[in-house]
């Protein structure tokens, strides 16, 4: 009896101790966590990865930790060199580093105190001191003003927080707001430029027009010069023709009688024709009709 009393009261106390510490002898990490233990206040150093771990020291207090990428969104005014505020809207993209849990819980605290405590005021600070440099608000819309924003931001939010623990992904500007004033002075300032840049066009269009009509002048002018050249060259030829033909008719008379008698012998051959007979001494001519007629009596 005795023997058997002894494995009942073993088995008696494991049953026990299952019964109370059961569910602490496994430990189960969701996906994308990790998963930090601690005995009686000290920080294992080692963080549990996602998964089932079994067994595991029932006496662990055990915190998770979220190591997916995340987005913070800051909205901060931030003064420039001419003391004017001008609103910021960015967002920083980071995550918890998985190994470097235990020493974010030892020096920090959770996932929230991290945020708190290490990114945002360090973000505030930066935006600050960035904004020193920036001498007029509106140069925040410049690209070369907005790179170099963006670049500082990145380098010196990683360099302060990945020792803690945060790894930053990246930086990124969302959105800029100038103060009121300035915007309806830039919007003032780009009507005038639109309104100077449509004068210009007209000014183009209307400078085009007048250099089509010079050249279409000039054209007529050229063909009007053409013109008169070749009917002076026809003037020329006709009067240099008349000329030798008068000087043809001067040295020698008998050419101009000649062509009287082919005239008359021309007129002759047409039965339609008159022929006139000019006195010298008379201005009126005397029409002989139906010369070479037959001039017999018409038979009754």
């Amino acid at each position: 009896m005795r023997r058997l009393t002894i494995p009942l009261v073993l088995l008696g106390l494991v049953a026990a101790f299952v019964l109370v510490f059961g569910s602490r002898l496994y430990q189960m990490v969701p996906a994308g966590h990790v998963a930090v233990a601690t005995l009686f206040g000290s920080v294992r150093a080692e963080a549990y990865p996602e998964g089932l771990h079994v067994p595991v020291n029932p006496l662990y207090q055990w915190y998770l930790y979220d190591v997916r990428e995340k987005s913070h969104k800051e909205v901060a005014n931030i003064p420039s060199q001419d003391q004017l505020q001008t609103e910021l809207d960015v967002s920083v993209q980071y995550r918890l580093s998985g190994k470097d849990a235990p020493r974010v819980l030892q020096q920090t605290g959770t996932a929230e105190q991290v945020l708190e405590i290490h990114l945002i005021p360090k973000l505030r600070s930066i935006l600050r001191e960035q904004g020193k440099a920036v001498k007029r608000a509106e140069d925040f819309f410049l690209e070369e003003t907005q790179t170099q924003l963006q670049s500082s931001l990145q380098e010196g939010m990683r360099e302060y927080l990945e020792p803690k623990g945060v790894i930053v992904e990246a930086v990124l500007i969302r959105d800029i707001r100038l103060p009121p004033f300035i915007v309806k002075a830039i919007e003032a300032k780009k009507e005038r430029e639109q309104e100077v840049e449509k004068q210009r066009a007209e000014l183009e269009r209307f400078r085009t027009e007048q250099e089509q009509k010079v050249a279409a002048a000039q054209a007529e002018r050229r063909a009007a010069e053409e013109q008169a050249s070749r009917q002076r060259v026809l003037a020329e030829a006709r009067a240099f023709e008349i000329e030798r033909v008068n000087q043809a008719i001067g040295e020698n008379p008998g050419y101009l009688r000649l062509q009287a008698l082919e005239a008359l012998q021309s007129i002759a051959k047409d039965p339609a024709a008159k022929v006139y007979f000019l006195n010298g001494d008379s201005p009126t001519p005397l029409p002989l009709m139906h010369l070479g007629d037959d001039l017999r009596p018409v038979r009754p």
